[in-house]
């Protein structure tokens, strides 16, 4: 079932409310007194983002200075719920130039509240599309002197949208008669290896998370393809044994979500993705590899205990790519104990240096 919430509170790290609101009756309004007494006076923050205080539940999470703290007296879906608040902080964000904090809340407290009843009727989810809310919400938020503006360019003219068809139409995420002088797509492509070493220096697990962002500014309603070079199994063993061996390096993707604007069925039967996009910047597809992964660097450590007060460290960090790739801005931390006073350094390239405040040796350099 959805979330079926009873309020919604924004709360700074001191507990104080700094916005709330309210969609059913069966939960009293000193709901988020039992929240401060309970949860952030007994430090227990961090523990677990579920907590049950008599019957109901709290679900909370911190971005940046504010706690978004959603109060349910049912069995609501928690996954949902987190969602729900991401999806909420991003179009606050939209709203408001890119920073969403506390003295963004203070400032922009009319146009929240206008937010909090489009985006949740009497406690479900409904539509948190920027795209979509700008067309008839068009109220412009107090923005950070610190935020940029995302995008490169507008659009020549602004046509007066017809936002009825836009909620209800095929097409939700962009709405039409877009037109811009120069029509420019970006496309960057992020990925993190997370890596488990042994420490005989075997690898235990090792997997790459990444997304692909996109930034469209282009005019009409286009209908772009992109193609992968990889297996991605979907399909069945039969089938992929039936198919002749294609040249070339093949990827295979284990977990992949798409964004709204990608066509699944397109996607089933020819392996590309097919999508009108949005207007702007949007993260187009996340996935996961954990097979045939290649490592860019292989880390030995050699940790000495020269007494009861004194360790010697020794990390040696090879590179395992091509001699045409190189990598920049490379930090490797050597974390120490928490009553370390003093640490000294001969590195070979780079500079390290000691921070005490995460209790790590840092060490900077360049591969190439």
């Amino acid at each position: 079932m959805p979330v079926a919430a009873s309020a919604v509170y924004f709360l700074n790290l001191r507990g104080d409310v700094l916005i709330n609101r309210l969609y059913r009756d069966d939960v009293g309004g000193n709901m988020v007194d039992a929240f401060r007494m309970h949860i952030m006076q007994t430090k227990e923050l961090g523990t677990c983002p579920v907590r049950q205080i008599g019957g109901c539940s709290f679900f909370y999470m911190r971005i940046s200075n504010v706690y978004i703290v959603i109060v349910v007296s049912t069995n609501a879906n928690v996954a949902c719920a987190f969602k729900f608040v991401v999806e909420a902080v991003a179009l606050f964000k939209s709203y408001f130039g890119g920073s969403f904090d506390e003295d963004a809340i203070r400032n922009n407290f009319v146009l929240i509240y206008e937010l909090l009843d489009e985006i949740m009727d009497f406690g479900y989810p409904q539509n948190l599309s920027p795209e979509i809310l700008k067309l008839y919400i068009t109220q412009e938020g107090v923005r950070s002197p610190f935020s940029s503006k995302a995008q490169l360019q507008q659009p020549l003219d602004k046509p007066v949208p017809n936002a009825t068809l836009q909620v209800t139409g095929a097409v939700g995420w962009r709405r039409e008669g877009l037109i811009y002088k120069k029509n420019e797509v970006f496309l960057d492509i992020v990925e993190s290896v997370n890596l488990l070493m042994s420490s005989k220096g075997s690898v235990l697990r090792c997997d790459v998370t990444g997304k692909v962002l996109m930034k469209c500014f282009l005019s009409g309603m286009p209908d772009l393809k992109l193609g992968l070079n990889d297996k991605i199994g979907l399909e069945k063993e039969s089938q992929l044994k039936s198919r002749p061996t294609k040249s070339g390096k093949t990827i295979e993707l284990d977990d992949v979500t798409f964004h709204q604007c990608v066509n699944l069925t397109r996607f089933n039967s020819e392996k590309t993705v097919s999508f009108v996009p949005p207007d702007g910047e949007f993260e187009l597809m996340k996935y996961r590899i954990t097979e045939g992964v290649n490592l860019p660097f292989r880390v030995l450590p050699t940790i000495k205990e020269l007494g009861r007060t004194r360790m010697e460290v020794n990390v040696k960090v090879k590179s395992v790519f091509g001699a045409k790739m190189f990598a920049l801005g490379v930090v490797i931390k050597v974390p120490v104990p928490k009553q370390t006073a003093k640490a000294s350094f001969q590195v070979t390239s780079g500079r390290a240096k000691y921070n005490p405040s995460i209790d790590s040796l840092v060490w900077n350099f360049t591969i190439s």
